[in-house]
């Protein structure tokens, strides 16, 4: 493998880390601030669907990417409602919430669009296109800096940069904004942010709309940037990765950034393995290279779950003492 090869690897594994990204960031509003959301998958496979669903009606994409933001915070707050303000078991209403997007996507794709849950292929006027960054073709003769350049950080979607900058945001608002204070210390002890006259419900509420925000750019750039559409369960399992992420990044943003490329690399590596054969053993199945990924995320779990601290409060409805 030359260098060319390597920075097509990277490349790949920064497109396919994206998703990841956004969604692990959205847990982690949601998760600081005590709530668990495993409808972090539900979440970005709805948001696809309007996304494209949207682009396909209107050619906009910026139109698409509205659609799934709204329609990741409108879940978002069924969540908030479930889970906050009728004190509802959290694990039940995500997985709801996953049921939910899967069957409407569905129901929905074959209703409007009568393709079998998928919605038309997109032109690329209503897609996030490829953005060749300045003096790209100029630098790209240059060894080693001229491929990396113009490989790896020239030629991304828009999507992929805002999720990068979405990163040291997150830890912006997490770490250097009251906001941020509030939001870690309510996942903390409630009880001391109820006492300082905060209200817990609307602090995790707002938590939650940073949540869906973030969902939402997830499942649009799978559906109109990644791809030209959306097809049905398309968001494949993305979700509860990026949940394995989180946890194993220990509800860091930095730690979720290298957690993700580390998925990232893992599904980029996998395509490229494909077919390949090992002296003694013969060809690895293709199933088994798909599965990289899935397995790294289990043995993640099952050796760090028991060393990430998740928030006090996390999972536990707040009851306000009287």
């Amino acid at each position: 493998m030359d260098f060319a090869d390597l920075i097509q690897i990277l490349a790949a594994t920064v497109r396919l880390s994206v998703p990841l990204i956004f969604t692990a960031l959205a847990g982690l509003y949601a998760e600081r601030s005590g709530i668990f959301d495993i409808g972090l998958e539900g979440k970005m496979l709805f948001s696809a669907f309007s996304a494209a669903s949207v682009a396909t009606v209107t050619g906009s994409a910026w139109l698409g990417l509205f659609a799934g933001i709204l329609t990741g915070v409108l879940l978002s707050l069924l969540h908030g409602f479930a889970s906050i303000t009728q004190r509802g078991n959290q694990i039940i209403s995500g997985v709801a919430i996953n049921f939910i997007a899967s069957g409407l996507t569905i129901l929905l794709g074959n209703a409007w669009f009568g393709q079998g849950g998928r919605t038309p292929q997109l032109p690329n006027t209503a897609r996030f296109t490829e953005i060749t960054l300045p003096f790209a073709a100029d630098i790209a003769p240059i060894p080693f800096i001229g491929p990396l350049y113009s490989g790896l950080i020239s030629g991304q979607n828009i999507l992929v940069y805002l999720a990068f900058l979405a990163v040291p945001f997150t830890w912006w608002v997490l770490y250097r904004t009251r906001f941020g204070l509030r939001v870690r210390a309510v996942g903390e002890n409630p009880g001391a942010v109820d006492t300082a006259g905060i209200s817990v419900a609307w602090l995790r509420y707002r938590a939650l709309i940073c949540c869906g925000i973030l969902a939402g750019f997830a499942g649009t750039y799978l559906s109109i940037a990644q791809s030209a559409g959306f097809i049905r369960e398309m968001s494949a399992g993305k979700g509860y990765i990026a949940l394995a992420a989180l946890v194993f990044a220990k509800w860091k943003p930095l730690n979720v950034l290298l957690t993700c490329l580390l998925f990232g690399f893992l599904d980029a590596a996998s395509i490229r393995l494909q077919g390949i054969i090992i002296p003694g053993f013969g060809e690895v199945p293709v199933q088994l290279i798909q599965a990289l990924p899935y397995i790294l995320t289990v043995i993640l779990l099952a050796g760090f779950i028991g060393k990430a601290i998740p928030p006090k409060a996390g999972g536990v409805p707040y009851v306000k003492e009287r």
